[in-house]
């Protein structure tokens, strides 16, 4: 098969090849129908960019990094198939790097990657998009970086979230709206932010309705399936247990489910369960579990946006660069009337 090279996309396309170049690398000064005639013969031709050449012929090395806690779990599943394709549809490449904030030596670690990959932006997963030391190493190298879920938006960095306290506060309401008043909740893990601002949607949400919420029945977990399994089985074997229990993530909220079924208590006849992500976890169960769908691989897709637009790597972040992507109340057979 013959290769199809940069000066047949501009052949077919009736430009120069340095307009195609400009096009593909999503730069500014493209008129819009002429961006649109080159992605068409790009797409026609199935033109792929060689990496190594971009890179010779610029400062770029056209890859991204993308730093994350927990490369195996659901969470970082969705996210690293988000950024994935939106880097193929944006000619870039997506190199993944774990990050382990317990151990002494992970600075070093940082340090040597952004040293070796030469990377043209990072993308930084929760919970460590929250560790000011994290980010530092990224500003001091010059690495344009962008950060998911952040507890806080630091000036120079770029920011992707969703709003976790009004979704916990629309599934608590849909809860109440159930007829439930005795509502138990299994928190995350303190050192997410995300698990303080979805705790602040519960407890915002029985407030309004005026209930009061039963503080033993707010439990902290880690966001594991064997915590859902241990605070589901501390919430449920007691006399007074609550009549729905909000698991402020899906893995929690299955070891929830399955520890009701081994206490012999019916979902959602006798108990109404619900999580938040809308991972592969809650698509499994039976029932499937009511959610929130958090975007996940569209954030990761974003911050890929934002990294590669070239304003953004010429200038502090602005508010193109802080960007709110909305959630939705997936409602499925674990939940039913009080």
């Amino acid at each position: 098969m013959t290769t199809v090279t940069i000066k047949d996309v501009a052949a077919r396309a009736g430009v120069s090849p340095k307009t195609v170049s400009r096009v593909i690398n999503g730069e500014d000064h493209v008129r819009p129908e002429i961006r649109e005639a080159v992605q068409r013969v790009v797409a026609e031709l199935n033109y792929r960019p060689n990496a190594f050449a971009r890179s010779l012929s610029s400062s770029r090395s056209y890859l991204l990094g993308l730093f994350i806690d927990d490369p195996v779990s659901g969470y970082a599943a969705d996210v690293q198939h988000g950024a994935l394709l939106r880097c193929r549809e944006r000619s870039y490449h997506l190199v993944v790097e774990p990050v382990e904030l317990n151990q002494p030596d992970w600075k070093d670690h940082v340090r040597a990657s952004i040293a070796s990959l030469r990377l043209d932006g990072a993308i930084v997963a929760p919970p460590i998009c929250d560790s000011a030391e994290l980010i530092d190493l990224f500003r001091e190298s010059g690495v344009p970086h962008v950060l998911i879920a952040p507890s806080a938006e630091p000036p120079d960095s770029g920011a992707v979230r969703m709003d976790d306290c009004g979704a916990a506060r629309e599934m608590t309401d849909y809860l109440i709206g159930l007829g439930h008043r005795h509502i138990g909740l299994v928190q995350g893990p303190i050192s997410h932010s995300a698990s303080a601002r979805r705790e602040k949607g519960f407890r915002a949400a029985m407030e309004e309705a005026g209930i009061a919420v039963d503080e033993d029945a707010v439990l902290r977990g880690d966001f594991s399936f064997r915590s859902g399994l241990e605070l589901g089985e501390a919430l449920l074997d007691r006399a007074d247990r609550p009549s729905a229990i909000f698991a402020c993530n899906d893995d929690m909220a299955l070891g929830v489910l399955i520890t009701a079924m081994k206490l012999g208590i019916a979902v959602p006849q006798s108990l109404s369960v619900a999580g938040f992500d809308d991972s592969a976890s809650s698509r499994a169960a039976w029932p499937q579990i009511t959610t929130i769908r958090q975007p996940k691989a569209e954030m990761a897709a974003a911050a890929v946006d934002i990294l590669v637009d070239p304003s953004f790597r010429k200038k502090s972040a602005g508010p193109e660069s802080r960007l709110m992507l909305p959630h939705a109340l997936v409602v499925r057979g674990s939940t039913g009337p009080a």
